[in-house]
């Protein structure tokens, strides 16, 4: 089995992206994002990411088939991070991050983040506020029921970082610190 696998989760813009892209250029892994895979569907739909959740919600085989290729690509592959919502359930041998952010916060970032723009855009920090919570909701009520899994069971995780009042470098640093820890730990 291959266990030099991180899967990384979290709320919607606590810094998934950014620590998977420093992780990867620190540990030179490959790098497997279910989120791309989600917003190019939504964008071949014509639909908003939020109305793409929705539709999810109604169509569990393609919510399955997403989450389905993260665990297919993982069985195939070592020195791995996988940035997806349900990685941890997918990969369960993996070591399991949960990133979590302040709501404002969140929307703050993913207001000013023009990466974004594509599949979410708002008119006002609070109404990004309002969208992300909305999503979370949608998303967990999902994932409860097609999986009958609860993502905001923090049990389900190796480590839990509250990214609202730290760098990116910091907490890049307590989860690579933390990987390094638990990989030892299985030798």
């Amino acid at each position: 089995m291959n266990i030099h696998i991180i899967s990384i989760t979290g709320d919607i813009a606590s810094g998934k992206g950014t620590i998977t892209n420093l992780l990867q250029k620190e540990l030179g892994y490959n790098v497997y994002k279910n989120g791309e895979y989600v917003r190019k569907l939504a964008t071949q739909m014509g639909m908003s990411i939020v109305e793409f959740q929705e539709y999810l919600n109604q169509h569990e085989e393609i919510d399955r088939q997403v989450e389905k290729s993260a665990s297919e690509y993982a069985a195939e592959h070592d020195n791995l991070i996988i940035d997806a919502r349900l990685g941890f359930y997918a990969v369960p041998y993996s070591f399991k991050v949960y990133l979590k952010v302040d709501l404002m916060e969140s929307a703050r970032r993913a207001y000013n983040d023009a990466l974004r723009e594509a599949t979410e855009k708002y008119t006002s920090v609070e109404q990004a506020a309002e969208a992300i919570k909305y999503r979370f909701e949608q998303e967990n009520y999902r994932y409860i029921k097609t999986y009958n899994v609860d993502r905001t069971d923090m049990s389900n995780y190796d480590l839990v970082v509250d990214t609202t009042d730290k760098t990116p470098e910091e907490v890049f640093k307590i989860v690579l610190d933390a990987y390094k820890q638990w990989l030892k730990d299985k030798e």
